[in-house]
């Protein structure tokens, strides 16, 4: 499934993963390929990516490695949509 994270500032990351974790306001949820169309607030947490990505270089600072192997972007809000295979987080 493709991911955009959407920063006020710019786009931090743009491309295909294979999971997503967000801290939704009733809880932490995942989507993978094929899930249901969804649109969530977001509370302050982790954004959790799985797959093989790469953050651009003037991004790599916001980015850490998860102790799975993932990438970790934390957050202090946002909103979240997925539809068709394509989840766009707006994150702050």
């Amino acid at each position: 499934m493709y991911l955009e994270i959407v920063s006020p500032e710019a786009t931090l990351f743009a491309g295909e993963v294979t999971s997503v974790t967000v801290p939704g306001i009733n809880g932490e949820f995942q989507m993978l390929q094929n899930h249901a169309p969804i649109v969530s607030l977001l509370q302050e947490g982790d954004v959790k990516v799985q797959g093989d990505i790469t953050i651009e270089e003037d991004f790599q600072n916001k980015f850490s490695k998860g102790p799975n192997g993932g990438t970790i972007l934390s957050i202090s809000s946002g909103t979240i949509e997925m539809k068709d295979n394509k989840v766009i987080v707006l994150a702050d």
